[in-house]
């Protein structure tokens, strides 16, 4: 009988649960892998079977992030007798032909196993290689199947980690020397397909309860292996009142549970997770997981559950990495570097080998004496600490940044993002059609979130393309092509068409380009002149946001759960509709990139998306139906310059032979999208 590749259900059981014992018998090699993770990526239509007869002999174990392009394989797995019949290769084939909007396949194997000659055959090739964090810490490498799209933004992704604190429980499961049934949820962890997405950590209270142990082997296993993991070293006072408040909400919300040395411990776990600037705990500890509400509450720190954080590590990792909702209500300070305080700069921004010390000061100071005209540009939190340090200047239509740096602070990695869009912004404004990093030492944050942004390594440093085109593939491509001519790289080919997430990634990394023959849908979104202002600053507030973090990367919206044909990914327009007075609203104001429609509760909803809003619990569930809302996630905002008035709306449809609906969120022709942006940016 011939082997047939199945896409598995969440309530086909049977499959499911041959797949998870057939993966049991290789977790020397898979890495270990729980029942759940199995069902939720079979539930995403990430879980397929290879079947002789009724017997599943292999399968393929694959996620499909929404904020990266391609297909992540977890596990590939055949049946030892069985292989060498093809099933890999069907298995691939079947990857292949139910997601080809996806740019490749992504997979991770230890270089001592001797399968390269394996991923070759299925036509993957090398690309790049990371230490695993397991035991032995191998070597891995890389591996990618293109699957026929641009391959210029195969590598459009950011290399910032989600950092998780452990507690004594799941750091015993991973390195301690005993093991029970429950440690295997703590030891996937470990998987392989984690080790560039997943960075675990401790805090002084681990090091404290491995010092407590009274085994002295045990002890000093366990002590020679927190190496493995990163230390945190939250300041002590600030650990110290963080705490207190979160026993102060156990008392008035659990006042049952004893105030004792216990309950301190797990306190101390959470406020030194918080004040070092992370929000995900993975714990076994029941009264740890029994304080996940107060933890939150007060810390902003979520309590999970090993297998929560292999379950949704994108999620986790977006939610940790980026959050502009915490920038609100604190006294950021954005202002040019004056003469003379470049000394002062020295000690909260770090450098490396000639560019230290005095050295850095001294190249901070000699900008201002080059016939480029530099921008320095600090950015100080309510403190008045610089928290970010970047220096820009137009030369011909290249915006260079010969310096960027970020201080260490909670919010590093969302300011960085900020000041990235920032960069990208000014360059469009300038009329550049590049932005180059060539800071020698910028901060590891930047680095990280590089990638989210098209940067890509050239000439030392880091670039990104500005290619400022909205039209068909072609015309896009040419203006692509003639800039990377330029910079002396090959040159990108679009073809029309494209798959939604293709010209997704195309639109985020060459950001502001559009292009509208792909296959990514447009949608209008009427929104009222109060939240247009709380998400836009439009119509702007007596006391304008500041230009740096007025506009975040990211934000979410909210309305009735009524499906009205909504898709992932998908351009936006905000209408914004009338007001209290006639001056406001009935104009276009902008566009967006929408990244994810989710509809729940309201409670689950703030929950997710808390980090990214300026909805507060009542306002989601004022526009709930039924119990149930809809949120839409979206980013890279642009305001237009000139927005377009109904009136002029209207003339655009109909010159179209469209017409549009102003009432709910509808979708729209790409070309009714195309006319009204350029409409929006039009210069005279």
């Amino acid at each position: 009988m011939a082997v047939k590749v199945l896409s598995v259900k969440e309530s086909q059981d049977e499959l499911i649960d041959q797949a998870i014992a057939l993966g049991n018998r290789y977790t020397k090699t898979l890495g270990l892998m729980t029942p759940p993770a199995y069902r939720s990526m079979a539930a995403d239509g990430g879980l397929l079977a290879a079947v002789d007869g009724e017997v599943v002999i292999g399968y393929a174990l694959f996620g499909l992030p929404k904020r990266s392009p391609h297909v992540r394989l977890a596990h590939l797995c055949v049946a030892e007798e069985h292989r060498r019949k093809g099933a890999a290769r069907l298995l691939i084939e079947g990857i292949r032909q139910r997601y080809p909007q996806r740019l490749g396949i992504k997979a991770k194997c230890r270089r001592d196993y001797g399968l390269s000659g394996m991923w070759e055959s299925l036509g993957f090739v090398p690309r790049g290689e990371v230490k695993g964090r397991g035991r032995a810490g191998k070597t891995l490498d890389g591996w990618w199947l293109d699957l026929g799209h641009p391959d210029l933004f195969a590598e459009v992704e950011s290399d910032g980690l989600l950092t998780v604190t452990v507690d004594h429980g799941v750091f015993t499961d991973l390195r301690g020397r005993a093991s029970d049934r429950e440690a295997n949820e703590s030891q996937s962890l470990d998987a392989e397909w984690l080790a560039d997405l997943l960075e675990l950590a401790y805090t002084p209270q681990l090091f404290r309860d491995v010092r407590d142990i009274a085994d002295d082997g045990e002890r000093q296993h366990q002590r020679a292996a927190l190496h493995r993991l990163r230390q945190l070293s939250p300041r002590s006072e600030g650990v110290a009142e963080c705490r207190d408040r979160l026993l102060a909400a156990v008392r008035e919300t659990q006042s049952e549970l004893p105030v004792d040395d216990r309950l301190r411990r797990s306190l101390q776990y959470v406020a030194e997770t918080s004040c070092a600037g992370l929000q995900v705990l993975a714990a076994r500890d029941p009264q740890l997981k029994r304080l996940a509400d107060v933890a939150w509450e007060v810390a902003r720190v979520r309590v999970v559950e090993p297998s929560t954080v292999t379950l949704h590590v994108d999620e986790l990792r977006q939610a940790q990495v980026y959050r502009p909702a915490d920038l609100m209500g604190t006294e950021f300070r954005a202002g040019e570097v004056v003469p003379g305080a470049e000394d002062e700069l020295v000690a909260f921004f770090d450098q490396e080998g000639t560019d230290s010390g005095s050295a850095f000061a001294e190249r901070l100071r000699s900008l201002r004496e080059d016939r480029v005209v530099w921008h320095p540009e600090l950015l100080r939190d309510g403190q008045g600490h610089p928290v970010a340090l970047y220096v820009w200047g137009l030369n011909e239509r290249v915006l260079t940044v010969p310096v960027l740096r970020t201080a260490a602070h909670a919010l590093e990695e969302t300011l960085v993002r900020q000041v990235l869009f920032l960069l990208k912004r000014q360059g469009r404004e300038c009329g550049a059609e590049v932005v180059r990093i060539t800071d020698p030492s910028s901060s590891p944050a930047a680095q990280a979130a590089a990638g989210d942004d098209g940067f890509f390594r050239h000439g030392g440093g880091l670039s990104a393309l500005l290619v400022d085109a909205c039209g068909t593939a072609d015309e896009v491509g040419s203006t692509a092509q003639r800039i990377a001519r330029e910079l002396g790289l090959e040159e990108p080919e679009l073809r029309p068409g494209l798959p939604a997430e293709v010209a997704s990634t195309v639109e985020r990394a060459w950001w502001p380009a559009k292009v509208m023959d792909s296959r990514m849908p447009s949608f209008l979104v009427p929104i009222k002149p109060r939240w247009s202002t709380e998400l836009f600053n439009v119509p702007a507030t007596l006391l304008p946001r500041s230009d740096l973090l007025g506009i975040s990367r990211e934000h979410v919206y909210y309305r009735s759960s009524g499906r009205r044909g909504e898709s992932t990914p998908a351009r936006l327009l905000w209408y914004m509709s009338s007001g209290d007075s006639k001056q406001e609203g009935q104009q276009v104001i902008g566009s967006s990139r929408l990244d994810e429609v989710v509809i729940d509760t309201p409670e689950v909803l703030f929950a997710k998306f808390e980090h990214l809003g300026v909805y507060g619990l009542p306002e989601i569930q004022a526009v709930a139906t039924s119990g149930q809302a809809m949120a839409l996630r979206f980013s890279d905002t642009e305001i237009f310059p000139r927005p377009v008035v109904r009136e002029r709306l209207d003339s655009l449809a109909k010159s179209l032979g469209l017409t549009c609906s102003l009432i709910s969120l509808s979708k729209i022709s790409n070309a009714l999208f195309q006319a009204v942006y350029q409409e929006g940016h039009r210069r005279t």
